[in-house]
């Protein structure tokens, strides 16, 4: 008869986690964390909100902001699956500092500051292409696909325009 290693479900492990070390330099994650921390005026969303002496204290915009731009940067568009992702990944539970929004809270972020968020995209954009991050060579537009006028005998890389150049003459 077949021997099996023995397990059990009913097991407790505790397992440390610093927030703070999930976010890796040189990832999209920690630059969008620490632009929205450190560059971009999210001041524009105060008026917005209008609970200074009853009501419950609402998300900071930040985190939502986060969550919805490094969402959006992993095609989650979703506001349930935006939450969902709060709540089981390490990377979103990181850049919310493991608050967890309800999807309404990040549906009604979304609908509600579009004009913002537009403004502080243009923002994290220019900063960005001031601190070098964007060159400038390539432009993409959502994965969406552009009808052009170029021949397809013209299109390639760098090195096959060079060869193409060479050739023509």
């Amino acid at each position: 008869m077949a021997k099996y290693k023995k397990y059990s479900h009913a097991q407790l492990k505790l397992i440390p986690v610093d927030y703070s070390k999930q976010l890796l330099h040189g990832t999209l994650e920690h630059t969008i964390n620490y632009l929205v921390d450190n560059y971009i005026d999210c001041s524009v969303f105060d008026k917005k909100y209008k609970n200074n002496d009853t009501g419950a204290p609402a998300y900071d915009p930040r985190i939502l902001l986060k969550i919805v731009l490094f969402g959006y940067s992993r095609g989650i568009n979703s506001s349930r699956r935006l939450a969902r992702v709060c709540k089981e990944n390490i990377i979103f539970k990181a850049l919310s500092a493991d608050s967890e929004p309800d999807f309404t809270t990040i549906a009604s972020f979304i609908s509600n500051m579009k004009t913002e968020i537009v403004s502080i995209f243009e923002n994290i954009l220019l900063v960005c292409y001031d601190m070098n991050l964007i060159g400038g060579t390539t432009f993409a537009v959502d994965g969406c696909k552009i009808t052009s006028n170029a021949s397809k005998e013209w299109s390639g890389t760098f090195k096959d325009f060079e060869r193409k150049k060479r050739n023509y003459k």
